[in-house]
């Protein structure tokens, strides 16, 4: 980790200001020392009262599975609306673990796969981009990982400056560092050096630094980062797609690295990346965190999906 960067203790964080924050990091911890057995379904419970009472994401989640999943009927795309908010109960229990937990809670809990693909790109002395999407198993799987190969993963700092220090804290458990998302600079010097690097190109961040290009069919503003971070750092871009199977086990999975990439087409890039993410999201879509605004962006002219936030 990179100490001039790391968010620092400071004492007001002993003020009146953060003792919320403080009972909610004790209730983490808390979910993080439970046996499995008792966590999974009190997550399944907090997802339970995402669904009843968080209508602002719920809404958002039941406009992105009609729009992905059309050949659902009604009840159908309802009842995966109910497992997706299920899932980010669930994640609630696997970050607290993954973060504070200890290892022998998901010991003999996992499968990996394609770690080979991993090891002849780093033969070649090349860095890494692995390629990853935004499920709610993410922080888990990074923990368990941890123990298998070594990955810097990018950061976005929290706005509450107590929870950054945490988090930070708790990330030094399984990155071997830590870059801010908006350091590219430093991004690139890492994948030179051989580094792998976990990101995650799938959320909507505008057209600024990205483009237009269909995601489950629906045009999808979509950064162009990875091909151009790609061909910067001269690394190869490896896929990887992660979920919690029916007997609650995790199976991560490692694919060849993309050939031809990137193009120099910044759509034909854009394109062929959401693709990889749709066919690994279709494995599992409720696990993935359809809670954000995928398609928040659109072409001039047309109308949101989304209700206006109040």
């Amino acid at each position: 980790m990179d100490r001039k960067t790391d968010p620092q203790f400071h004492v007001s964080f002993y003020g009146p200001r953060y003792w919320l924050t403080w009972l909610g990091l004790g209730f983490f911890k808390l979910l993080a020392s439970l046996p499995i057995s008792i966590s999974m379904p009190l997550g399944a419970g907090i997802g339970r009262l995402f669904y009843l009472f968080a209508r602002s994401r719920r809404h958002i989640t039941e406009v992105n599975i009609a729009l992905c999943f059309p050949e659902l009927n009604k009840e159908e795309q309802n009842q995966l609306v109910r497992g997706v908010m299920r899932a980010v109960g669930i994640s609630v229990v696997e970050t607290s673990i993954a973060f504070w937990g200890s290892d022998k809670q998901f010991k003999g809990r996992y499968n990996i796969k394609g770690v080979e693909h991993i090891e002849a790109v780093q033969a070649e002395g090349k860095g890494i981009i692995l390629m990853g999407s935004h499920q709610t198993t993410l922080d888990l799987v990074g923990r368990i990982l941890s123990s298998h190969i070594t990955f810097d993963v990018l950061y976005r700092r929290d706005p509450n400056p107590l929870l950054s220090y945490m988090i930070s804290q708790a990330r030094e458990r399984f990155a071997k560092s830590a870059i801010p998302r908006d350091d590219t600079r430093q991004l690139i010097r890492n994948l030179r050096k051989g580094h792998s690097v976990w990101y995650a190109p799938d959320q909507d961040y505008g057209l600024k630094h990205g483009v237009f290009a269909p995601f489950f069919g629906i045009n999808a503003a979509t950064i162009v980062g990875t091909g151009r971070i790609a061909q910067m750092g001269q690394a190869k871009v490896i896929p990887m797609s992660y979920y919690r199977n029916a007997e609650g086990h995790y199976e991560i999975e490692f694919y060849p690295p993309l050939d031809n990439f990137p193009s120099g087409d910044d759509v034909a890039d854009a394109t062929r990346t959401n693709a990889v993410i749709e066919e690994i999201i279709r494995r599992q879509p409720d696990q993935y965190l359809w809670v954000h605004r995928r398609f928040k962006t659109r072409p001039p002219g047309e109308a949101s999906f989304y209700r206006k936030k109040r």
